[in-house]
């Protein structure tokens, strides 16, 4: 996340580190830390190499690689600039123009300059809009930044619970949210959705940006399919096969089913 001196990102200085207790860093060049499984991944604006070498002595390990690259390469070389999604104007917080929402994408997915997350909402702003739908709540699992999250608040949903696993997610999406003053209509939590899957009969609508495999596990689940309507991307054409048959059939009908840039976009409702 960007904090002073820091007001928008140029270099990644990454460390990819093979512990998962790490220890308070007190520097003002770091922009994060990721965990994920045995190993914790450190995000710098500058070179740490000193820093990361005494971290590593005191917890017995290694640097398992290093990396320096370019911001907009970690973002897969998208533009990191305003947009406009069916009249919202998202921008980067580093751009001073206005903007409905103003996003610190950080080193997180899920910020909207993805083909993927703009077309989840641009779809989601679609079905905000119509009226027969009334979508008053809803579940963001694997809200990442929490764009979808604070697009469905500024919209008027009035209740949000917005889900990722990432604890650095959660921290950016809590403060994005703070930013744009939806605090109060959105709740960010993280939970680890294989083990713990929020009750999705309490929303009218989920949205679930997540990766193939988590998304056939959760597919797999009856207590997944309690709500009235379903916005599921995260996954490519080459996917679809697979997805499809771990779908209850008689469950659910397809309202919409859509690309973007070979990112797959289905919208689905429940049967009464």
């Amino acid at each position: 996340m960007l904090k002073p001196p820091y007001s928008s990102y140029n270099r990644l200085y990454v460390y990819h580190l093979g512990l998962t207790d790490i220890l308070e860093i007190d520097d003002p060049d770091l922009i994060g830390v990721w965990f994920e499984g045995d190993t914790s991944v450190l995000f710098f604006h500058r070179p740490k190499d000193e820093l990361v070498t005494e971290i590593c002595r005191k917890k017995g390990c290694n640097i398992i690689y290093q990396a320096d690259l370019d911001y907009i390469d970690w973002e897969s070389g998208q533009d990191i600039s305003a947009f406009t999604v069916d009249g919202l104007t998202v921008a980067p917080v580093w751009e001073s123009g206005p903007a409905d929402i103003h996003l610190d994408p950080s080193i997180i997915f899920g910020s909207g300059f993805h083909p993927t997350t703009r077309a989840c909402l641009q779809t989601l702003l679609q079905y905000i809009k119509t009226p027969e739908v009334d979508i008053r709540s809803m579940l963001d699992l694997g809200t990442g930044t929490g764009l979808l999250s604070i697009a469905a608040a500024c919209q008027g949903v009035g209740r949000v619970l917005a889900v990722d696993n990432n604890p650095m997610a959660c921290e950016v999406a809590k403060m994005n949210t703070a930013r744009n003053k939806v605090d109060r209509q959105v709740t960010v939590q993280q939970l680890d959705l294989q083990h713990n899957l929020p009750d999705t009969g309490n929303f009218d609508i989920v949205i679930a940006n997540l990766y193939q495999v988590l998304l056939k596990d959760l597919f797999q689940n009856p207590s997944f399919w309690q709500a009235k309507f379903y916005i599921l991307s995260g996954f490519i054409s080459s996917m679809e096969p697979d997805l499809l048959a771990a779908l209850p059939q008689e469950r659910i009908r397809f309202l919409e089913r859509k690309k973007a840039e070979n990112w797959c976009i289905w919208v689905l409702m429940t049967r009464d």
